[in-house]
């Protein structure tokens, strides 16, 4: 059983980002790397010393500090091996089915695209923990930029079949109180999502975190891991159609509420 430490910390607008930290080998590593001065402040707060970057995918707001962070303290850079050439600094390739040594922690590597081509995901399963970047959100998901609706809900699936539901997510921004306004246009009598909705907004008007969630959570309330919902396909005037379609369709009304 690892010793994980999770120190989350907001950086730019709305992003997340995590400083992971095994105590038996005093190793650390950072969830991307959004805000280049945040993570220097998080690191100087911990007290830890920089040992690898995990990227989760190329875009400007994860992999932006990458190489002035390397220069600064010779950290290794990790990465989707299905995107090397978009990610800056990259020294260690890994994809679906490998696993990352944090010291004693161990994540499992899922391939998850949609968002980007090359987008993974890092599920450390002794801690029953997930960064899952940009491809699932708290009530929602990652628009779909470079890949195809199906390959988004195939990873939707995916992760949707194999994280426990009690699985904390890690997602990398605060999207959760407008994402919970759009699912509940399409799901407007799921009474877990209406609880989820009162407490979201509870706690951003408290100024706290709505981050992480858990796959239990998600499973009941997000809309886009529940395209085969009965309700749902109902509410989208969809029902009977293929899982694909209904996210699709669920996608394409996000995308402009």
């Amino acid at each position: 059983m690892s010793r994980l430490q999770i120190h989350m910390f907001p950086a730019l607008q709305d992003n997340y980002c995590y400083l992971l930290h095994d105590e038996t080998s005093d190793k650390t590593a950072v969830v991307d790397t959004p805000e280049v001065a945040a993570i220097e402040r998080a690191l100087a707060d911990t007290g830890w010393r920089l040992d690898y970057i995990l990227n989760t995918h190329h875009h400007w707001d994860h992999a932006g500090g990458n190489a002035e962070l390397k220069t600064k303290t010779g950290c290794r850079v990790v990465g989707p091996k299905a995107d090397t050439a978009r990610i800056p600094g990259i020294d260690i390739e890994v994809g679906e089915g490998d696993e990352f040594r944090l010291g004693d922690s161990v994540a499992r590597v899922y391939d998850t695209p949609g968002h980007t081509r090359g987008h993974i995901v890092y599920h450390f399963a002794d801690d029953d923990a997930a960064f899952v970047g940009d491809t699932l959100f708290a009530l929602g998901c990652g628009r779909v930029f470079e890949g195809t609706p199906e390959q988004m809900w195939n990873s939707l699936k995916k992760l949707r079949d194999v994280l426990p539901d009690t699985t904390r997510i890690y997602c990398a921004h605060e999207y959760t109180q407008g994402n919970a306004r759009f699912a509940l246009t399409v799901e407007p009598d799921n009474a877990a999502l209406q609880a989820r909705a009162v407490e979201v907004d509870g706690l951003r008007a408290a100024g706290q975190a709505t981050v992480p969630s858990t796959m239990g959570v998600e499973k009941a309330t997000n809309p886009f891991l529940r395209p085969d919902s009965p309700g749902l396909m109902a509410a989208l005037d969809m029902t009977g159609a293929d899982p694909v379609s209904v996210f699709a369709e669920t996608r394409r009304r996000k995308d402009h509420f």
